[in-house]
């Protein structure tokens, strides 16, 4: 029997906002006019280009000191005090005396989430000096007092349009940004209650069994104030998910996933999520970190990518990945909004991003959406990593399980010897035994880059024989 989604929820919601307005505890933001944003075209000043550029190296390519060389090949613990140790290195005694040159190592990187290579991106670099000129740094405080201004604002709408959403609401990570929803959601029964909730009345929370650390340790905090009680499928296991779901004699039912997963590289199924969601009636969830931006035609997401946007309620995302910029969002209805402002402990207690942070991210949000060569250009290297190898890979993030953590950290070290920067994954980010090298692929990476990894790769690990092991490891991490 199809249930009506919804339906329940928004009348959850409508209880629990009347009860905080009764209380007069519902928080607003206080918004700030900042004079030189453009009110006609704020988009006006944005140039987009047609292909890659010079400065989109800049994005996977670095520099690193010999000092710093060689603490990574001996895997030696780091302060990050290498470069105090070249800027030694190369003082001298004799002020008339010629200056040392540090020889330098070049990197590419193999191993960021710059998934279109933005953070060097002219037009965004430029809104962010913008903005520092004109208002300097800021913010003035957090959100709910002072810090909030129209370029906040502006960078919300655009999310919210992208999302396809009513409204969102920019937190200072995306860490925060699941921490303060999973609160939000857990104060939902505490709220119509009046007091403690009793176990049917409390939220319960079905969460993907590999999603990221920020959704556990908000669910564990609302299980911790008794507000939530939390129930782990197994990995992208909709039969496992159904079977919870028909269990639960709970009311407020709540399903979480990561859309992307970041250490394995695979989508959650989100055409039969979708279905279950008519089925059963919950509140469908997404971490939509990794493929915002980078995913569907105008970088909506996974969402868009499977066409079922209109099917999820909610929607958190980053802008420290494909964005190349920093902070977290939540798109969602106006009515979320104002709970999860009023509600979400990690939004009020922090500050809000600061203002050229703020239109950085703005631009990046205009630029991704309409420089669409960047998206093709990574489904062509995804596709051209399969040509190399032979490996199926689902998207951006390749996962090359090769067990030991010994073997893992032998195999980045010849990858660096070789000029790649490619991270082993290790416990307690992977479970024991499930040590890998996680591969990211950019736009601005070019085929050639791609062949010398695959051939560095070769050289490393069996590549054949991890095709087995791709994406088929399932430990829950709750």
């Amino acid at each position: 029997m199809e249930v009506r989604n919804g339906c329940l929820w928004d009348t959850w919601l409508e209880e629990a906002l009347s009860k905080l307005e009764s209380l007069k505890v519902l928080r607003s933001l206080r918004p700030i006019q900042l004079p030189t944003i453009s009110q006609s075209n704020p988009n006006r000043q944005l140039q987009v280009f047609d292909g890659p550029h010079e400065w989109d190296r800049a994005s996977v390519e670095v520099n690193i000191s010999e000092p710093t060389f060689r603490k990574w090949l001996q895997d030696v613990p780091s302060t990050g005090d290498e470069n105090d140790d070249a800027i030694y290195e190369n003082k001298i005694a004799d002020d008339n005396a010629e200056p040392t040159v540090e020889k330098l190592m070049k990197l590419i990187i193999f191993s960021g989430n710059d998934y279109l290579g933005l953070s060097s991106h002219p037009m965004v670099s430029k809104a962010a000096s913008k903005a520092a000129q004109e208002h300097g740094m800021g913010p003035r405080g957090s959100a709910l007092i002072c810090g909030y201004t129209n370029y906040h604002r502006l960078l919300e709408s655009s999310l919210a349009d992208l999302k396809r959403k009513e409204d969102c609401l920019l937190c200072p990570t995306g860490f925060s940004a699941n921490m303060a929803f999973m609160t939000a959601v857990g104060n939902i029964g505490l709220l119509i209650s009046g007091s403690k909730p009793l176990e049917n009345d409390r939220v319960a929370i079905f969460s993907d069994a590999l999603n990221h650390a920020s959704i556990i340790d908000g669910i564990r905090l609302a299980e911790k104030q008794g507000n939530a009680v939390a129930f782990v499928y197994r990995h992208c296991d909709m039969c496992h998910l159904d079977e919870l779901l028909s269990n639960c004699s709970m009311k407020k039912k709540v399903v979480v996933t990561d859309s992307l997963f970041s250490m394995d590289g695979d989508f959650a199924p989100m055409t039969e999520l979708a279905e279950l969601r008519k089925k059963h009636g919950f509140l469908f969830v997404i971490d939509d970190a990794h493929a915002t931006f980078v995913c569907g035609k105008n970088g909506g997401g996974a969402a868009e990518k499977f066409d079922c946007e209109a099917d999820v309620d909610i929607c958190i995302g980053t802008l420290s990945k494909a964005a190349g910029c920093h902070g977290g969002f939540i798109a969602c209805s106006k009515k979320w909004k104002l709970l999860i402002q009023s509600r979400g402990r990690s939004f009020i207690f922090s500050t809000s991003t600061p203002v050229p942070v703020a239109a950085a991210a703005h631009a990046a949000v205009v630029v991704a959406k309409n420089e669409r060569w960047r998206r093709r250009a990574i489904r062509t290297l995804v596709q051209e990593f399969h040509s190399l190898t032979g490996i199926h890979v689902q998207s951006h993030i390749i996962s090359i399980v090769v067990g030991s953590e010994d073997k893992a950290l032998q195999a980045s070290r010849r990858l660096l010897e070789l000029g790649f920067h490619v991270t082993a994954i290790r416990p307690p980010t992977v479970p024991a035994n499930s040590c890998r090298l996680r591969v990211t692929l950019s736009a601005a990476h070019t085929t050639d880059d791609l062949r010398k990894l695959t051939n560095a790769l070769a050289q490393c690990v069996d590549l054949q024989g991890t095709e087995g092991v791709l994406n088929k490891i399932c430990h829950p991490r709750l």
